[in-house]
């Protein structure tokens, strides 16, 4: 079968080598075991917790997960009395560091061994004057620029390789969490697509699933081959397309090194705002400068990414591109965008970039205040969303979230 061995390595270098019309492109992408997802979700645990009080407050935080230790710095300013460890502890062990898997405490985190630490002050009263503004208006709780992004190249309009990626991923951890006397939950996947031209990548037309890497952490003694075996028939039954997968022709690594049994922030420290890329759009896209985890939703880190995918899915699932980039700018304390720029890499139909870019001006507000109501991001639950779910899932490309619902495609369909 197409593992790992020297030979099929061999094979596959030789095979790039002599194709002269490959054209590759890579994603990855990390399970909420990683050390990062986990400071992500410890952070945004904690915004969900607070927003469930407390609409109104202001979190900014930080979380630094090292060794044994989480420490959570930064700004909240909240009417709300959250018990900050049991938050920390609670998402770890929803993680799956629960202390129940086969894994010893020195291999993996084991909640019980957890000190936390918590550095927090109140937001600066010179930035909450403009943010909270006499007019009930939402300033912009930062300056900063966002892009949001969409391709036809997936059901959910996201690019294909971070969207097989994930797909894998998912699959990997799912197994993991049911079945840890095998694998842990520090996991990594990487697709590599294979467009066939430079062209065929900027029309959005993948031929292949070229390369497949995937780590994850298996109890000590396990045998590499059974855990390879293991993970390639979870990959195989992934449900990748198979117009573009086929398991005799891709090139695949499960744990190269032959050993990963040690893992978790034991092994590997954990900071928020790491996985950008990850937690975006695969490198298909410019991306904004800050994190989205962490921070309540005056924050345009977060809300303006939301509502840039927004109309970036909208635009190209009303037919008005095949793949489109839509970037937001704001000022801290300004409500309406600096500026609002629509790029569909040459791909539009009907109306250009700059016709396209007007009217995302004229018809939406895109204030924070606008962006909140509009998507709910003021309210978190288990009805509608989670933050913590977000972090651990990706911060755009789910169906169920409220900024990738299709409920302007008919308003974008008007246009001529």
């Amino acid at each position: 079968m197409q593992n790992i061995s020297a030979g099929k390595q061999r094979n596959g270098k030789q095979k790039m080598e002599n194709n002269k019309t490959q054209y590759l492109f890579t994603s990855e992408v990390v399970s909420p075991g990683h050390p990062d997802k986990c400071a992500d979700i410890i952070a945004d645990s904690i915004v969900d917790a607070i927003l469930m009080e407390d609409r109104d407050a202001r979190v900014a935080s930080e979380v630094f997960v090292a060794g044994k230790h989480i420490i959570v710095g930064g700004e909240v300013s909240t009417k709300s009395h959250p018990e900050y460890e049991k938050i920390v502890k609670e998402a770890l062990i929803k993680i799956g560091y629960d202390g129940k898997s086969a894994f010893t405490r020195e291999q993996c985190l084991h909640p019980e061994d957890v000190s936390v630490q918590i550095l927090l002050n109140k937001q600066s009263p010179d930035i909450n004057q403009g943010v909270d503004q006499d007019s009930g208006e939402i300033g912009a709780g930062d300056q900063g620029i966002m892009f949001g992004f969409a391709s036809d190249e997936t059901a959910d309009y996201m690019p294909a390789a971070i969207s097989y990626a994930r797909m894998i991923c998912d699959k990997v951890y799912g197994y993991a969490l049911k079945h840890n006397h095998k694998l842990g939950v520090d996991i990594k996947t990487q697709v590599t697509l294979d467009y066939g031209s430079k062209e065929n990548f900027e029309e959005c037309r993948p031929k292949k699933i070229h390369t497949i890497v995937v780590s994850a952490p298996s109890v000590d003694g396990m045998p590499i081959e059974e855990v390879r075996e293991l993970i390639q028939g979870l990959i195989d039954d992934t449900g990748l397309p198979k117009e573009l997968y086929n398991p005799k022709d891709c090139i695949v690594h499960i744990n190269p090194t032959g050993r990963y049994v040690n893992h978790s922030s034991l092994h590997d420290s954990g900071l928020t705002g790491r996985k950008l890329i990850v937690d975006s759009f695969g490198g298909y896209s410019p991306i904004g400068g800050g994190a989205q985890s962490s921070k309540d939703y005056t924050k345009v880190d977060r809300s303006g990414l939301y509502a840039a995918r927004w109309i970036a899915k909208n635009i190209v699932a009303a037919g008005l591109a095949k793949k489109c980039s839509v970037q937001l700018s704001y000022a801290i304390g300004v409500a309406k965008p600096v500026s609002v720029s629509v790029d569909t890499f040459g791909t539009y139909t009907r109306v250009n970039d700059d016709l396209l870019s007007k009217f995302v001006m004229e018809n939406f507000s895109l204030t924070p205040k606008w962006i909140t109501e509009k998507f709910g991001l003021d309210k978190p639950s288990k009805e509608t969303f989670l933050y913590a779910d977000v972090a651990a899932r990706g911060q755009v490309g789910q169906s169920d979230y409220p900024w990738e619902k299709l409920d302007a495609v008919e308003m974008f369909k008007k246009l001529a």
